[in-house]
């Protein structure tokens, strides 16, 4: 089966619907899909449910697509450095669902594991475990996290082979293996695709049996979030 797409909005061609629940990969601006985001902003997709740990910027990654109104809830951990999801998370315009980073990582991991829900001591007495199932092991309260299965994972990786075998490049990895396999469907956007065999062994950290569709996008912008400098006496 030939996984690869000459465009990511080809990529995306019958796969993405409104309303569906979606994982991106990323965490700010390191390892996100940029491809694959202007493409589903293109594609006028609405009412989206979207796993990330926080929502890119105010003009770039998923930012564009809070700027659209194209997502209408977020399931993340981190709201800061976005203005505009801070402004419409504050005035009641997008939905959040809080979720401490170790939590998100594992209920994504639990859902590409088949494992349903799990428990945790993190957010017992907080507002995270407000609704939700406690229950209490050793004399210690945990608290019952539903494990999450998008619809639809966009995945970013520095190499892919031919069969959908991924290599990620160092901290880029973060969250795109689990997203990968949490979804029923993976997209991933890669800077280079090989031949099957290019990769030893020891070099995959994903199997291609994750991955549905490959898109190239061998010069991405990679953005920096935030740059700073040391200053250097008498520069």
């Amino acid at each position: 089966m030939n996984k690869i797409f000459p465009s990511a909005a080809e990529a995306l061609k019958g796969i993405v619907k409104d309303g569906q629940l979606m994982a991106v990969g990323g965490f700010g601006l390191c390892g996100i899909p940029e491809a694959l985001i202007e493409a589903l902003k293109d594609s006028g997709v609405k009412n989206l449910t979207a796993i990330s740990n926080n929502a890119g910027v105010d003009d770039f990654g998923l930012g564009k697509l809070l700027q659209t109104r194209q997502i209408k809830k977020m399931i993340s951990s981190y709201v800061g450095e976005n203005k505009e999801f801070e402004r419409q998370y504050l005035a009641g315009e997008l939905e959040l669902e809080f979720t401490p980073q170790g939590t998100l990582a594992e209920k994504l991991r639990a859902g590409g594991a088949g494992i349903p829900a799990f428990f945790t001591k993190t957010g017992v007495g907080t507002i995270v475990a407000d609704g939700k199932d406690l229950r209490e092991f050793d004399g210690e309260t945990y608290v019952m996290e539903r494990s999450l299965v998008p619809d639809v994972s966009l995945v970013k990786a520095a190499v892919a082979d031919k069969s959908g075998n991924l290599r990620f490049n160092l901290t880029a990895r973060n969250f795109n293996p689990a997203a990968a396999m949490a979804g029923k469907i993976c997209i991933v956007e890669v800077e280079k695709i090989v031949e099957v065999g290019e990769l030893a062994p020891d070099d995959i950290h994903l199997p291609g049996i994750y991955v549905h569709r490959i898109v190239l996008n061998a010069k991405p912008e990679k953005r920096i979030e935030k740059r700073t400098i040391t200053e250097k006496a008498g520069v």
